[in-house]
């Protein structure tokens, strides 16, 4: 028999050529991004030393260890010679399980942290066939019973107390809308939870394996920590703090990506299949690495399901949210840019116009991306176009089609060329009367971009003096009736007041994604403290409350 480590160079071998067969598009439709070997390690020896821990505390209490012999999670011991197995007067034997093993990285792990004549049982799941013989030919030596088939097609005839896993990361959108269905019904099933049809795949694999788990089991899930803040994610949120005793969730920096092929910011949660004790609590961490975090908090059950956005942990203290009197959305509406359906065909430059026969009457000024924004004001000329290098039109137009054919012939060429590239039969476009007239956004006054990378102001403002539009890389801010007219007349002091506010604030608004990319929606900017901002136009809440 090869050794372990043996064993686990020729998976890694295996897996850089699996990977090759397939491009990265590929891969990221089918969510197959391998877990790195030292994390998988980390992980697995985090749970290891838990359940050591767990099981000495118990013992010199005169408890039993939950991983002791059950009759519902144990088999027959293997015969002699084979692993796992072993004697049965052992105390503590594990059960494990993957219900996404590809290659057998956990497996690898389980091996190298977990006394191997402990380990009872071991089954991996696999859909794809390819990796469902590489794990097998590598790992059946060592016990591992691989299982080839969707998890979410099977249903459990044996339990299992060690759950270590990197479930498949794919995205809503690359489901259908029958399997989302199914994958709804089995994640309610076993938790009586309803998943949001926004969810990805990994959410559904969460819950559908709350009913693989034997009652005390441990679980570790290495997951894209978005959950933590979308809405999709309250009912993740909801098992995780309602049925099941989370004991840990770690979340890497954004900057440490950890998968080389996937932009995916990442969480480890480690939780004991046991309905929580009223006074426990949580320890959430930040940075560095599981075992050594950078960050680390004891938090309770009451302030975790009281807090929203679970990005914010850890804290030292009570943040801003909780603290401020006024938000952003007590002063502005805010909304999203415009979406086109087809920048490329709508978004052209001003100079253009001419050549193309695009008239003036059926286009509007846009401000182009943030990129080619060198000022944080925007000023205008004398038709209100903005002051910038590159101006740029967007056609806007609400004539229908035998008046434009008649009195702009080459704008009808120009449209026609479009209607033969598909554009008019778009998902925006072919919603739209006519399908070349665009959303109706009012000229913003203020704007904030939509996403960024910068630590230290991941997200502008612009004051935006020009008569230009926004296409949906902006949210547009506009000021309420109480406070427009004191907007109007001190912009640059509003602008001053917004870019003033607290990077750290800004930035625990929105959500953030693996290499460190900051995304802020309208409904998460709103929710923004603005205490300065409405000492300057002089209001306060309890004004604004009253107004509205």
């Amino acid at each position: 028999m090869s050794t372990i480590i043996e064993s686990e160079s020729l998976r890694r071998l295996e897996q850089e050529r699996l990977d090759r067969l397939k491009t990265a598009r590929e891969r990221n439709k089918l969510g197959q991004f391998a877990t790195p070997p030292a994390l998988a390690l980390d992980i697995a020896k985090f749970v290891w030393n838990h359940v050591k821990s767990l099981s000495e505390n118990r013992a010199r209490r005169g408890g039993q260890s939950p991983f002791a012999p059950d009759h519902r999670t144990m088999v027959p011991a293997p015969q002699k010679g084979t692993v796992p197995g072993g004697s049965r007067k052992r105390k503590g034997r594990f059960a494990f399980l993957d219900p996404a093993i590809g290659t057998g990285s956990f497996f690898a792990a389980l091996m190298q942290a977990f006394p191997a004549d402990r380990i009872e049982r071991a089954t991996g799941i696999e859909i794809d066939k390819l990796f469902a013989d590489a794990a097998a030919s590598i790992w059946a030596e060592r016990g591992l019973q691989v299982v080839r088939g969707d998890f979410a097609d099977r249903k459990p005839d044996e339990l299992y107390n060690v759950v270590l896993t990197n479930p498949p990361y794919v995205r809503h959108h690359h489901l259908t809308g029958k399997q989302k269905q199914r994958l709804m019904q089995l994640a309610f099933e076993a938790t009586g939870l309803r998943l949001s049809g926004l969810s990805g795949l990994y959410c559904y694999f969460l819950l559908i394996a709350h009913s693989w788990m034997a009652e005390r089991g441990i679980a570790a899930w290495l997951i894209p920590s978005e959950f933590m803040d979308v809405n999709y994610g309250d009912q993740v949120k909801r098992y995780l703090t309602e049925q099941v005793s989370l004991l840990r969730i770690h979340r890497f920096c954004p900057s440490d990506v950890q998968f080389d092929d996937a932009l995916v910011s990442s969480a480890i949660v480690v939780f004991e299949k046991s309905a929580p004790k009223p006074d426990h609590k949580t320890v959430v961490s930040f940075g560095g690495t599981l075992a050594k975090p950078a960050k680390s908090q004891s938090i309770s059950l009451a302030e975790l399901r009281e807090t929203r956005k679970w990005t914010s942990l850890p804290r030292q203290a009570r943040n801003g949210f909780q603290r401020a009197h006024v938000t952003l959305g007590d002063l502005f509406t805010v909304k999203r840019g415009i979406a086109t359906g087809a920048n490329s065909f709508f978004i052209v430059p001003k100079s253009e116009l001419r050549r193309l026969g695009i008239p003036l009457e059926v286009v509007r000024p846009i401000l182009p991306s943030p990129r080619f924004l060198a000022h944080q004001t925007i000023e205008a000329d004398a038709n209100g176009w903005p002051v910038l290098d590159r101006q740029l039109a967007l056609i806007d137009c609400r004539f229908a089609e035998e008046v434009v054919r008649e009195k702009w012939p080459r704008f009808w060429s120009y449209l026609e060329s479009g209607k033969k590239e598909g554009i008019a039969d778009g998902f925006l476009t072919s919603r739209r009367s006519p399908w070349y007239s665009q959303e109706k956004r009012a000229v913003p006054t203020l704007l904030c971009t939509y996403m960024g990378r910068s630590v230290e102001r991941p997200f502008r403002f612009i004051w935006n003096k020009s008569g230009a539009i926004a296409a949906n890389v902006y949210l547009l801010l506009y000021p309420k009736p109480h406070v427009a007219a004191t907007v109007a007349a001190r912009g640059a002091e509003v602008l001053a007041a917004l870019a003033a506010i607290c990077p750290r604030q800004l930035s625990g608004a929105g959500r953030v994604y693996g290499g460190g990319l900051y995304k802020v929606e309208p409904a998460e900017l709103m929710r923004v403290p603005a205490d300065e901002l409405a000492r300057l136009l002089g209001t306060t809440i309890d004004l604004q409350r009253s107004l509205f």
